[in-house]
C-alpha cells in the first residue's frame, strides 16, 4: 500500500483536497462548495462541514487506510476568536475585512517597525486586538489553525506564514517584544512553528469520524498563496511564479526575506529561503473591461507574438497602483488606440508583460536573486500568444505548473511532516 499525505485547502468558495503520494504524484482530489451547508461563508460551521464532506467525497477514491499525515492552508489574514470550549465566539474577520477603530490602527503604526506586515486595517493584528476585547475569549487563531485543531485538539498552534501578518518575526522567529506595546495580550496568541512541523495525531473523535488510523500526524500548514506557490514544484531560490487571474501576482524563491511596504513587499518564510512577491493592479480584469472573454480568445488567435506594437501601454482598471510602482494616483495608459482590435489587445498584453518583467526586476533591486525561471498559474496561462509575449519580455525559461491547486501544495507540507515523523 503507497502511502499517502492529504492537503486541504479552505478558499473563499469552497474546500479542496487532494491525497498526494511519497513521490508528489497526485493519488485523487476533491472539491466542495462551500454554498451547498449555508449561504454564509464567514460561518466556521459551514467552513468545516465542507473540509468533512470533501474528505468523505476523497476518500471514495483512496484506500483511507494509506493516509499518514493531513495539513491545511486557508485565507492569509481571516481569524476568529474562540472561547473557553474552542468555539468561535464571533463570526471570523475575513482576509479583507477592515477594521476600523482608529486607535487600534494608531497603537501598530506606533509600535510596530516599518517593515512589518501587521500593519494596515486588514492585519491579522488589528483583528486580533478588535477579538480582545470580547468577554470569555481564550484565543485567536487564523482560520487554518481552527481547522486543523477539529482534527488534531490542538487550538494553541500555528504556522509562521499564517502568522506573519499578525505581527509574528519570521527572521528572529518569535512573537517581537513590540507587539505587547500595541494593547495586544500575546497569552491570546498561539505557538507559532514551521510550516510542515508536525503539531500532533487526530484526535480519537476525528479518527472515528473519518475512519482513519489513529497515528495519522497533523501538520502545521501555510496560507493559499504559499499554498499555490509550493504546488507549482517552484523550489530554488530565482524560481519564480507569475499568477495570471484577475489582477497580476508575481512571487520569487530568495536566499534571504525582501521588505519593502512601500510596494506591499513582504517575506514570507519556507524552511531556510523566503518567499517574496507583490501584487498589481493590471491583469486580466483589465482585458475584461474591452472585450468578453469569447472574444479575447477569438482576437488571440489573431495576434502574432513576435513582432512588436510599438505601444507603450499600463493597463489598469482606473487610477492607482501599487506594485511595481508604488502610486495610488497613476492614471491608466491605454492611448493611443489602434485602429484594429487585436492589435488594441495585443499592445494589452504586451503592456501587462512589461509590468511583469519590471515587477522581477524590482525585487531584483530589493534584494531577491535574478529570476531564472517562471511557472505561470491563472486563467491567462490559457493564452499562447500572451505566453509568448511574455517569453520574449522576460527572457528566461518558462517550466510547466505541476499543479495549480494549493492543496496540493500543503499535501507537500503534510508529505515532509509525515518523513519527519518516521510514517514513511
Amino acid at each position: 500500500m503507497v502511502p499517502l499525505a492529504l492537503g486541504i485547502d479552505i478558499g473563499t468558495s469552497g474546500s479542496r483536497a487532494v491525497a498526494m503520494r511519497p513521490d508528489f504524484s497526485i493519488a485523487a482530489s476533491a472539491a466542495v462548495p462551500l454554498e451547498r451547508f449555508g449561504a454564509n461563508d464567514r460561518d466556521p460551521a459551514v467552513w468545516w462541514a465542507a473540509v468533512g464532506a470533501t474528505l468523505e467525497e476523497l476518500f471514495s477514491r483512496i484506500d483511507r487506510r494509506a493516509v499518514r499525515a493531513i495539513a491545511v492552508d486557508g485565507t492569509s489574514g481571516t481569524l476568529l476568536p474562540v472561547g473557553g470550549a474552542r468555539r468561535p465566539l464571533a463570526e471570523p474577520l475575513m482576509y479583507s475585512d477592515k477594521v476600523s477603530d482608529a486607535a487600534i490602527l494608531a497603537a501598530i503604526a506606533d509600535a510596530a517597525p516599518e517593515a512589518s506586515a501587521a500593519h494596515g486595517a486588514t492585519s491579522g493584528l488589528a483583528k486580533a486586538l478588535w477579538f480582545q476585547r470580547l468577554p470569555d475569549i481564550h484565543a485567536v487563531l487564523h482560520q487554518a489553525d481552527w481547522i486543523a485543531g477539529q482534527l488534531s485538539g490542538r487550538f494553541d498552534v500555528s504556522d509562521e506564514n499564517n502568522s506573519l501578518k499578525t505581527g509574528y518575526d519570521a527572521e528572529a522567529r518569535r512573537w517581537p517584544e513590540w507587539i505587547a506595546a500595541t494593547g495586544m495580550r500575546t497569552e491570546l496568541l498561539p505557538t507559532v512553528v514551521r510550516p510542515g512541523a508536525v503539531t500532533g495525531r487526530l484526535t480519537a473523535a476525528a479518527a472515528d469520524l473519518f475512519r482513519l488510523p489513529r497515528d495519522v500526524a497533523v501538520v502545521a500548514g501555510t496560507t493559499d498563496g504559499c499554498a499555490s506557490f509550493l504546488a507549482t514544484g517552484a523550489a530554488t531560490a530565482g524560481d519564480g511564479v507569475t499568477a495570471l487571474g484577475s489582477s497580476l501576482t508575481i512571487k520569487i524563491l530568495s536566499d534571504r526575506p525582501i521588505s519593502a511596504p512601500r510596494y506591499g513587499i513582504y517575506s514570507h518564510r519556507l524552511g531556510d529561503v523566503w518567499l517574496a512577491g507583490g501584487a498589481s493592479n493590471t491583469g486580466g480584469k483589465v482585458l475584461t473591461q474591452h472585450f468578453s472573454l469569447a472574444r479575447i480568445v477569438e482576437l488571440s488567435a489573431e495576434i502574432d507574438p513576435a513582432t512588436v506594437t510599438g505601444l507603450d501601454y499600463y493597463p489598469l482598471g482606473s487610477a492607482g497602483e501599487r506594485f511595481p510602482v508604488a502610486d495610488p494616483t497613476l492614471q491608466p495608459r491605454l492611448l493611443p488606440r489602434p485602429e484594429s482590435d487585436a492589435d488594441y489587445l495585443k499592445a494589452m498584453l504586451e503592456g501587462i508583460a512589461a509590468i511583469e518583467a519590471l515587477g522581477y526586476q524590482r525585487l531584483a533591486e530589493l534584494g531577491a536573486p535574478k529570476l531564472t525561471s517562471i511557472r505561470s498559474v491563472g486563467g491567462g496561462t490559457a493564452n499562447a500568444a500572451w505566453t509568448a509575449i511574455r517569453q520574449r519580455k522576460l527572457g528566461v525559461e518558462f517550466l510547466p505548473a505541476l499543479c495549480d491547486e494549493a492543496a496540493a501544495g500543503t499535501a507537500r507540507l503534510a508529505l515532509a511532516g509525515a518523513k519527519e515523523a518516521g510514517l514513511l
